[in-house]
């Protein structure tokens, strides 16, 4: 069998078993479904035995045999690395687009300010973000790469951690001065506290109660206040006065940096259990964009520390 038929067949025999008929089969091909019939029976004609079971109830409806299902999983990887391996062609003539996924928020007050840096050193790569607070299939969605907050571990992804993380109250500089002192422990029972929503899905991500006990106040009630499910939109609360919000160090840096926002009560450390990672389909590992933009993450962030 001819190479082109060979992978031709294997193509109509993958997605007959996926679909479980020729005629779905068909439609996704864009041939007949007599075509993908007649490239199965030739697959199977070279292999010397039959792929599937045929059930002839008005419309021939297939069963992969066992021998079927066993070699699919094997045919399906073989195909996702050849469609990789095109994407490397496509890539040896220009450096193409780069698709990254991330938090809006984390788009918002870390990437952003310092892509312009990735940028120009690529100035012949496109990059596009995808920003979403729900996890995202790389492979259907054409991702590259990704940052996503958690405990590391996600399917089908390797991860690599980029950053950890220290969770400490912020509030504006004009809140603070309304006091003319420092404010104490037990000021937070007569303030606003904002509270960030969307790490209510994170599990392990330690919210107000959890900092206030580790600080020593186990009577309060945190649960008042202002409540926003948006980590970038809480922090731009505390900065307009607001309230006092539970920040996230990644997040606040660069408001902290520039004065926008105070650290309160630097004595209370609290690391957060869950960190930053870059993430990518181990397969796509050797992308060369892929490696340029995971290189310079990991750079950045030595950068700053």
């Amino acid at each position: 069998m001819s190479s082109p038929i060979y992978l031709n067949a294997l193509k109509a025999f993958e997605a007959s078993a996926r679909h479980e008929s020729f005629s779905r089969a068909a439609t996704e091909l864009n041939v007949t479904p007599a075509a993908v019939g007649q490239l199965v029976k030739t697959l199977e004609d070279y292999l010397g035995f039959p792929l599937f079971y045929r059930q002839n109830t008005g419309k021939t409806r297939l069963t992969p045999t066992s021998l079927a299902k066993a070699a699919l999983p094997e045919i399906q990887a073989g195909f996702e690395k050849l469609g990789l391996g095109l994407e490397k062609l496509k890539q040896a003539g220009s450096t193409g687009v780069l698709t990254v996924t991330v938090s809006p928020a984390f788009a918002a007050k870390w990437l952003l300010p310092r892509l312009y840096r990735f940028q120009s050193q690529w100035p012949d790569l496109d990059v596009r973000l995808d920003t979403s607070l729900k996890p995202v299939d790389f492979l259907a969605q054409n991702i590259d790469i990704g940052v996503r907050y958690g405990a590391g571990q996600w399917l089908g992804l390797q991860a690599i951690k980029l950053m950890d993380e220290e969770i400490y109250p912020v509030c504006s500089p004009g809140f603070l001065q309304q006091r003319n002192s420092e404010l104490t422990l037990d000021d937070l029972r007569h303030k606003t506290l904002i509270h960030d929503l969307s790490m209510e899905t994170h599990q392990g991500f330690p919210t107000w109660q959890q900092w206030l006990a580790k600080a020593g106040i186990t009577d309060l009630t945190s649960k008042h206040g202002m409540q926003i499910n948006n980590s970038a939109a809480v922090l731009q609360a505390a900065i307009e006065g607001h309230g006092i919000a539970l920040a996230r160090s990644i997040m606040a840096h660069d408001d902290v940096q520039s004065r926008r926002l105070i650290r309160l009560l630097p004595q209370i450390n609290f690391k957060s259990p869950l960190a930053y990672y870059v993430v990518y389909r181990p397969e796509s590992a050797s992308l060369p964009r892929l490696e340029a933009f995971r290189d310079w993450l990991l750079a950045e962030v030595n950068r700053v520390k």
